[in-house]
């Protein structure tokens, strides 16, 4: 076993690797760029290594800087995580050229994976299902049209180089390709440095499942599959393990494929051969065909841990340090059942749009496996992954799991900026996925009832009321005693109530004309007379309510000042990030819709558009400039009919 791992990478799943290395008595090794000087990755580790600034290009994805820290601090191998440098097969070559262990799979293994035209015709070869398309080198728009049309509309487009959604886009008509086509390339460009593209056949009433694989370079097991089928635009939400529906017979057919594919390419470490299935007529032996392969360890991989008890970092470490497979594949079992829901930073009501912030709270129940990067008082950064944790667990049947998640969710509580755990939970909730109907079309179908926004109700504020004057613990210690009623107005942002204090743990609120009586009893909050499931946390961002679905009050700034309506006049940047492109000049006519700009931030590119019909006044932007949240790119000239 290594004595010292550094490892490439930073966020949850450093910690996550730190974790195991700590157990299993290895040291480590942090690398942090400019914006993780102070991050938990580099708080655990047991020495960390400064690489360069906050964008990817000049830190993380520095693998000369990477290799000079492992020699300068004598570590013997490099785990790369996932994403930045965990599938570049030049970065595995110079490790090894450097005489370091590079904790995954050859760079052979990688190149013949790496591109999906040539890993689907690798696959076929042998004898892995693969899905009818285009897998050419031939990139003329004219010439993939043409293939399209061959194939059968609807079909997909995909970057040959993609992963994450990225350079992917689903065509229903042959009228809109060439602008899918032109969409996908240059995102695909943008992402991976390679525009090229495949098409496929669009699997109606598709699922998406995976099987994990571990190989020691000549021979392979296979950990079962993980369903990953919900997601949104090709981002997965919420994975579970097994996946349901499944049988004997299909699952012993796709964990052959998955192994065979895996011993093809003598790989070595941690794989998952991803799968897309019909689930029109349910899972069937005949029914399923290889997507590609993930050569590294997998965001989701805590859920195959949770269902067959293994440690899969634990077991990278042990194969790469030279020991044989830690099991044969008639010892590994399924226990229960397991769900991991991804909590991000992000605006679900503008569109899931990446959110930065400050976490000025954040809590998780004990009774689930986090894995996260960050700590209370950490800022989520727009250089990276908005990501905050992900919530894991497990239970003797799916349904309990479920509910064992639902709980989960709801007991975790974050202020400091928008996420998506409401979305999370009403996930949980829906009728469907509960019964196990699960396809990638379901949150596309079921968006508008999945985000649907609800008022917390009036037990919620007032408690909210109550903590934002700061008497919620003076009532729970019944610090307060009084002659006469304590009559004061508490206002915030978005309204204000009259507050009284009764007593030692009594008060009154007034909100909208309604009064409400509120008492601390038996250790919780009674409302107008109803026990109340709440949890009231004062922060730096103000004051949250948690239990059931939670609601923060951000105290009214005094000093703030009032903005002008702009009518849609201005176009402004939803976060900070690079803006990639503009598309107008001053003068131009443009109706509601165009697209005026490109902005790039937390590694997705954001199309701005115009919120009206006008004529550009200005650019306030050009391609390159570095932008802040807010930031005004484009004005209209005035709309003199508004």
């Amino acid at each position: 076993m290594f004595q010292k791992i550094l490892i490439a990478n930073r966020g949850e799943i450093a910690c996550r690797v730190i974790d195991t290395a700590r157990r299993l008595g290895v040291r480590t090794v942090a690398v942090y760029s400019d914006a993780d000087r102070a991050s938990r990755h580099v708080a655990m580790a047991d020495e960390a290594v400064h690489i360069g600034g906050p964008a990817p290009r000049d830190s993380y994805l520095r693998g000369d800087a990477i290799i000079a820290a492992a020699k300068e601090t004598g570590a013997q191998a490099i785990h790369p995580g996932y994403g930045f440098l965990s599938e570049n097969p030049d970065f595995v070559d110079v490790v090894r050229a450097a005489g370091l262990v590079f904790i995954g799979p050859s760079a052979e293994a990688i190149r013949k994976m790496g591109l999906k035209d040539s890993a689907k015709a690798l696959m076929e070869e042998a004898g892995v299902p693969v899905v009818p398309g285009y897998h050419g080198a031939e990139q003329d728009p004219g010439h993939l049209a043409a293939q399209a049309g061959a194939i059968g509309y609807p079909v997909l487009i995909k970057a040959v180089a993609g992963g994450g959604g990225k350079g992917m886009r689903m065509v229903e008509r042959p009228g809109d390709f060439a602008d899918a086509l032109a969409s996908a390339q240059g995102e695909a460009l943008t992402a991976f440095g390679n525009p090229a593209v495949l098409i496929e056949k669009y699997i109606q009433r598709p699922r998406h499942i995976e099987v994990q694989v571990f190989g020691d370079g000549s021979r392979a097991v296979h950990l079962f599959e993980r369903d990953c089928s919900l997601q949104r635009r090709h981002q997965k939400v919420i994975e579970e393990a097994p996946a349901p529906g499944m049988t004997p017979e299909m699952r012993a057919a796709m964990g052959a494929a998955a192994v065979r594919a895996a011993e093809t390419i003598g790989y070595s470490g941690a794989g998952t051969i991803e799968f897309i299935v019909d689930g029109s007529r349910g899972l069937r032996p005949d029914g399923f065909w290889f997507m590609e392969m993930n050569t590294r360890l997998q965001v989701e991989h805590p859920v195959t841990e949770a269902i067959t008890g293994v440690d899969l970092v634990e077991w990278q470490l042990r194969v790469a340090s030279g020991e044989p497979l830690p099991a044969r594949q008639e010892e590994l079992r399924i226990s229960g059942h397991a769900f991991e829901a991804r909590l991000y930073a992000e605006d679900v009501p503008a569109g899931f749009l990446p959110a930065t912030g400050t976490l000025a709270h954040l809590q998780f129940p004990a009774a689930a496996r986090i894995e996260s990067g960050v700590r209370p008082g950490d800022a989520i950064s727009p250089w990276y992954d908005p990501m905050i944790a992900k919530v894991v667990t497990h239970g003797a049947t799916r349904a309990i799991a479920l509910r064992a998640l639902e709980a989960a969710l709801c007991d975790t509580e974050v202020a400091g900026s928008v996420t998506n755990l409401d979305f999370l939970i009403a996930l949980t909730r829906h009728e469907g996925f509960g019964q196990g109907e699960v396809d990638t079309g379901l949150i596309a179908r079921d968006l508008a009832a999945l985000t649907e926004a609800s008022e917390p109700d009036p037990a919620t504020r007032v408690l909210a009321v109550l903590g934002l004057a700061g008497l919620a613990d003076p009532l729970v210690r019944g610090g307060i005693t009084l002659w006469q009623p304590l009559r004061r107005t508490i206002s915030w942002e978005s309204g204000e109530a009259m507050l009284e204090v009764l007593g030692p743990g009594a008060a009154r609120v007034t909100l909208q004309g309604v009064a409400h009586e509120i008492r601390h009893e038996g250790g919780r909050w009674w409302v107008d007379g109803k026990p109340r499931r709440s949890r009231i946390v004062s922060h730096a961002a103000g004051t949250s309510v948690f239990g059931g679905r939670s609601l923060t009050l951000v105290p009214l700034d005094p000093l703030a000042r009032g903005g002008d309506e702009v009518g849609g006049g201005l176009t402004l940047s939803p976060m900070p990030g690079l803006v990639k492109a503009v598309f107008v000049t001053p003068g131009q006519e443009v109706a509601a819709g165009d697209r005026l700009a490109i902005l790039e931030a937390m590694k997705m590119e954001h199309s701005l558009t115009a919120a009206r019909d006008g004529r550009v006044a200005e650019v306030l932007a050009q391609p390159g400039d570095q932008v802040e949240a807010g930031a005004a790119l484009i004005r209209l000239e005035e709309d003199v009919d508004a």
